[in-house]
């Protein structure tokens, strides 16, 4: 019986010591890439400290779809809203700075938007990357927030990054399979909304950048949005 109660906590440590060391915050947290992002969350934290986040308040956070977001408020509405976005953010960095950008607040629910990390670029992630960044954000919050619900905006098809369409779409299926395998952990599907009846991109709802949404653009967004929400809050 000594042996096995020494054993156990040995191999609970061993486990845990490889679970962090294959963390890919680890690789990310001290790179060039992602360092350069902390004056943004400094800015978000500013926010922090001069904001009083409304009671059972759903926290949207991302990147500048979110950040961009000025009226939602009222788009949201009668939901009540936390808006904590940074241009340009990708899985990469949100996954080192998780912490920080989330556990501030008390979420009635956490809503979150990355569409960086596949542009068609020759450093896009593969899709085994999005997974494991997705994962290691999940655990972020679970580890505060264990049973609050978490919803996961899919990437949307922009007219800019058109031609990466078909990556971006291997992207969407691996966080929609990581929502699907985790409880309380929810996708919300957009892209239909967002094509013609031809499967090509809808200029019309985004700005001259045809990559950030316009007024049209979010109040589409929202509303499709709001119905997830309403089926899973609701309950």
């Amino acid at each position: 019986m000594q042996k096995r109660s020494f054993f156990l906590p040995l191999l609970a440590s061993v486990f845990l010591y490889f679970l962090i060391a294959c963390s890919p915050v680890l690789h990310y947290q001290k790179t060039p890439d992602v360092l350069a992002w902390e004056k943004d969350i400094r800015a978000l934290e500013h926010l922090d400290s001069i904001e009083t986040d409304p009671e059972n308040a759903i926290l949207f956070t991302g990147s500048s779809s979110i950040r961009l977001w000025n009226t939602i408020q009222e788009d949201m509405s009668p939901w009540k809203v936390i808006r904590r976005g940074y241009g340009g953010a990708k899985l990469s960095d949100f996954a080192v700075y998780a912490s920080r950008i989330i556990y501030p607040h008390n979420p009635s629910a956490i809503v979150i938007f990355i569409a960086n990390d596949v542009t068609g670029s020759p450093t896009d992630k593969t899709p085994h990357e999005i997974e494991a960044l997705v994962k290691s954000i999940h655990h972020t919050i679970r580890a505060k927030f264990p049973s609050v619900p978490i919803f996961w905006i899919e990437i949307t098809p922009t007219p800019s990054r058109w031609s990466a369409w078909p990556r971006i779409q291997k992207a969407n299926r691996k966080i929609q399979s990581f929502c699907q395998h985790h409880e309380n952990t929810w996708f919300i599907q957009t892209s239909g909304a967002f094509l013609t009846p031809e499967l090509q991109p809808r200029p019309e709802l985004f700005i001259n950048d045809q990559l950030h949404l316009n007024h049209e653009g979010y109040l589409l967004w929202s509303s499709i949005i709001k119905d997830n929400l309403q089926k899973v809050l609701s309950r």
